[in-house]
């Protein structure tokens, strides 16, 4: 009998673990974060392990748009799942036109390979209406066929029930770096928040996230180790 490979047995724990319907059919249970420098996953296992990079950060100031795009350079093994992450940061208080904006984050959408889009935008309360025209504009504007992903701070997967009607297939509650009044939580109301969870390897948990899908964040460059470490520790969540 063969030996499965630490991979295959995370996948295997996590197709048995109870969860809601996926709202990514198709796509791997885990996703690596690879932020603002050079990344080389090329020892992933892409039939389990996607990668969601950050394309592009569209700033917002003075009611303009601005884009700085990714500067460095990327390796996956072929085949990997990727998914385009558009941070969003507003520099004051004047937003632009909503199209503009939505315009900005659609482009990450045609890079090539890329199947999913993610939103990575803190909204203030008075920003909440914007951000919500911005998601519906970008809907319309990219594929039906590519799932909307959004990031959440936790307290908006809590009590708050300003994300509903939201034309996104999740919301990511983001378990780190977490501001005043912040609490991580195993399982959140919003069933946009159910499905995934956003954790980070310098930041061990108290309860483990009972969400199927996990985003996790390495503040330090990836490694094939720190690879392997990380799907240890998700498979003893599950």
């Amino acid at each position: 009998m063969k030996t499965l490979s630490a991979a295959a047995l995370l996948l295997a724990a996590l197709l048995l673990w109870p969860r809601p319907a996926d709202p990514l059919p198709g796509f791997p249970h885990v996703f690596l974060w690879a932020w603002e420098r050079p990344e080389n996953l090329e020892f992933l296992d892409p039939h389990t392990t996607g990668v969601a990079f950050l394309a592009r950060t569209v700033c917002l100031r003075g009611g303009t748009v601005s884009v700085r795009p990714r500067l460095n350079p990327l390796r996956y093994p072929p085949g990997t799942t990727l998914m385009a992450v558009v941070r969003v940061e507003p520099r004051d208080a004047t937003l632009p036109p909503v199209e503009a904006a939505s315009a900005a984050i659609a482009e990450a959408a045609a890079i090539p390979g890329v199947r999913a889009l993610q939103v990575d935008f803190d909204a203030t309360l008075s920003q909440r209406p914007f951000y919500r025209s911005l998601l519906s504009d970008l809907r319309r504007r990219v594929p039906q066929s590519m799932p909307l992903s959004i990031t959440a701070l936790t307290s908006w997967c809590e009590s708050d029930t300003w994300m509903a009607g939201l034309p996104v297939a999740e919301a990511v509650p983001m378990l780190f770096r977490m501001g005043p009044g912040e609490r991580p939580a195993r399982t959140f109301r919003p069933q946009l928040c159910r499905s995934s969870a956003g954790v980070s390897l310098d930041e061990p948990l108290r309860e483990p996230p009972s969400a199927a899908r996990l985003y996790i964040f390495n503040p330090r460059p990836w490694t094939a180790a720190t690879y392997r470490a990380a799907l240890r520790e998700v498979r003893q969540w599950h």
